[in-house]
Protein backbone atom coordinates (compact mmCIF):
# COMPACT_ATOMS: atom_id res chain seq x y z
CA UNK A 1 0.00 0.00 0.00
CA UNK A 2 1.34 3.42 -0.90
CA UNK A 3 1.64 6.28 1.56
CA UNK A 4 -1.53 8.39 1.47
CA UNK A 5 -1.35 12.00 0.43
CA UNK A 6 -1.60 14.42 3.35
CA UNK A 7 -3.69 17.45 2.42
CA UNK A 8 -3.62 20.98 3.78
CA UNK A 9 -6.99 22.63 4.26
CA UNK A 10 -6.15 25.00 1.39
CA UNK A 11 -5.34 22.12 -0.97
CA UNK A 12 -8.53 20.27 -0.04
CA UNK A 13 -10.64 23.40 -0.49
CA UNK A 14 -9.04 24.10 -3.87
CA UNK A 15 -10.40 20.73 -5.03
CA UNK A 16 -13.98 21.35 -3.81
CA UNK A 17 -15.29 22.95 -7.06
CA UNK A 18 -14.05 20.03 -9.18
CA UNK A 19 -15.23 17.53 -6.57
CA UNK A 20 -18.67 19.17 -6.45
CA UNK A 21 -19.00 18.84 -10.21
CA UNK A 22 -17.85 15.21 -10.28
CA UNK A 23 -20.00 14.11 -7.37
CA UNK A 24 -23.03 16.02 -8.63
CA UNK A 25 -22.69 14.04 -11.85
CA UNK A 26 -22.38 10.81 -9.85
CA UNK A 27 -25.51 11.48 -7.81
CA UNK A 28 -27.45 12.27 -10.99
CA UNK A 29 -26.15 9.04 -12.51
CA UNK A 30 -27.33 7.11 -9.44
CA UNK A 31 -30.84 8.45 -10.10
CA UNK A 32 -30.60 7.35 -13.73
CA UNK A 33 -29.52 3.87 -12.62
CA UNK A 34 -32.55 3.62 -10.34
CA UNK A 35 -34.81 4.72 -13.22
CA UNK A 36 -33.21 2.18 -15.59
CA UNK A 37 -33.64 -0.56 -12.99
CA UNK A 38 -37.36 0.19 -12.59
CA UNK A 39 -37.79 0.21 -16.38
CA UNK A 40 -35.95 -3.11 -16.63
CA UNK A 41 -38.19 -4.66 -13.99
CA UNK A 42 -41.24 -3.39 -15.88
CA UNK A 43 -39.90 -4.66 -19.23
CA UNK A 44 -39.18 -8.14 -17.88
CA UNK A 45 -42.32 -8.16 -15.73
CA UNK A 46 -40.64 -10.13 -12.96
CA UNK A 47 -40.38 -7.94 -9.84
CA UNK A 48 -39.49 -10.93 -7.61
CA UNK A 49 -36.42 -11.92 -9.65
CA UNK A 50 -32.96 -11.47 -8.19
CA UNK A 51 -30.72 -8.95 -9.99
CA UNK A 52 -28.84 -11.76 -11.79
CA UNK A 53 -32.08 -13.47 -12.80
CA UNK A 54 -33.50 -10.18 -14.00
CA UNK A 55 -30.48 -9.47 -16.22
CA UNK A 56 -30.62 -13.02 -17.63
CA UNK A 57 -34.34 -12.62 -18.37
CA UNK A 58 -33.72 -9.25 -20.00
CA UNK A 59 -30.95 -10.60 -22.23
CA UNK A 60 -33.24 -13.26 -23.62
CA UNK A 61 -36.41 -11.17 -23.57
CA UNK A 62 -37.97 -8.56 -25.78
CA UNK A 63 -35.99 -5.89 -27.61
CA UNK A 64 -37.26 -3.39 -25.02
CA UNK A 65 -35.92 -5.55 -22.18
CA UNK A 66 -32.57 -5.99 -23.92
CA UNK A 67 -32.34 -2.24 -24.54
CA UNK A 68 -33.10 -1.49 -20.87
CA UNK A 69 -30.45 -4.00 -19.77
CA UNK A 70 -27.83 -2.46 -22.08
CA UNK A 71 -28.66 1.04 -20.86
CA UNK A 72 -28.47 -0.09 -17.23
CA UNK A 73 -25.10 -1.78 -17.84
CA UNK A 74 -23.73 1.36 -19.50
CA UNK A 75 -24.91 3.59 -16.66
CA UNK A 76 -23.42 1.29 -14.01
CA UNK A 77 -20.08 1.22 -15.85
CA UNK A 78 -20.08 5.04 -16.05
CA UNK A 79 -20.97 5.26 -12.35
CA UNK A 80 -18.11 2.97 -11.34
CA UNK A 81 -15.67 4.89 -13.57
CA UNK A 82 -16.84 8.18 -12.07
CA UNK A 83 -16.04 7.09 -8.52
CA UNK A 84 -12.68 5.83 -9.73
CA UNK A 85 -12.03 9.29 -11.16
CA UNK A 86 -12.82 10.87 -7.79
CA UNK A 87 -10.52 8.46 -5.95
CA UNK A 88 -7.71 9.09 -8.45
CA UNK A 89 -7.70 12.69 -7.21
CA UNK A 90 -6.46 11.34 -3.87
CA UNK A 91 -9.82 11.69 -2.14
CA UNK A 92 -11.25 8.88 -0.02
CA UNK A 93 -14.94 8.33 -0.82
CA UNK A 94 -16.75 7.40 2.40
CA UNK A 95 -20.41 7.34 1.34
CA UNK A 96 -21.42 7.40 -2.33
CA UNK A 97 -25.11 7.92 -1.53
CA UNK A 98 -24.53 11.38 -0.02
CA UNK A 99 -21.20 12.31 -1.62
CA UNK A 100 -19.19 12.10 1.59
CA UNK A 101 -15.44 12.40 1.07
CA UNK A 102 -12.42 12.61 3.35
CA UNK A 103 -8.89 13.85 2.87
CA UNK A 104 -5.99 12.84 5.09
CA UNK A 105 -4.73 15.82 7.08
CA UNK A 106 -2.59 16.51 10.15
CA UNK A 107 -3.72 18.29 13.28
CA UNK A 108 -1.07 18.85 15.95
CA UNK A 109 1.00 16.10 14.33
CA UNK A 110 -1.81 13.53 14.43
CA UNK A 111 -3.35 12.09 11.28
CA UNK A 112 -7.02 13.13 10.94
CA UNK A 113 -9.70 13.17 8.26
CA UNK A 114 -10.59 16.49 6.70
CA UNK A 115 -14.26 15.87 5.99
CA UNK A 116 -16.42 17.23 3.15
CA UNK A 117 -19.94 16.37 2.04
CA UNK A 118 -21.48 17.19 -1.32
CA UNK A 119 -23.31 20.50 -1.09
CA UNK A 120 -20.99 22.03 1.49
CA UNK A 121 -19.16 25.13 0.20
CA UNK A 122 -15.78 24.10 1.60
CA UNK A 123 -13.98 21.57 3.78
CA UNK A 124 -15.06 22.89 7.17
CA UNK A 125 -14.90 19.80 9.38
CA UNK A 126 -12.43 17.19 10.56
CA UNK A 127 -12.57 14.06 12.69
CA UNK A 128 -10.27 11.42 14.11
CA UNK A 129 -9.55 8.51 11.79
CA UNK A 130 -11.66 6.15 13.88
CA UNK A 131 -14.46 8.63 14.68
CA UNK A 132 -16.44 8.66 11.45
CA UNK A 133 -18.97 11.20 10.23
CA UNK A 134 -20.76 11.39 13.59
CA UNK A 135 -17.50 12.60 15.16
CA UNK A 136 -17.11 15.59 12.83
CA UNK A 137 -15.94 18.79 14.45
CA UNK A 138 -15.81 22.25 12.89
CA UNK A 139 -12.47 23.58 11.73
CA UNK A 140 -12.26 26.74 13.82
CA UNK A 141 -9.71 29.49 13.25
CA UNK A 142 -7.57 28.02 16.03
CA UNK A 143 -7.78 24.52 14.52
CA UNK A 144 -7.03 25.93 11.06
CA UNK A 145 -3.70 27.24 12.37
CA UNK A 146 -2.92 23.76 13.75
CA UNK A 147 -3.60 21.98 10.45
CA UNK A 148 -0.15 21.41 9.11
CA UNK A 149 1.13 19.38 6.22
Amino acid sequence: MSTPRIWTIEEANALVPQLSSLIGRQLALAGEIERCWRELVDAVQSPAATPDQLVALARTGSEQARARERELSERIAAYEAGWQEVEELGVVVKDQRIGLCDFYGRLDGALVWLCWRYGEPAVEHYHALEAGYAGRKPITAAKRRQLLN
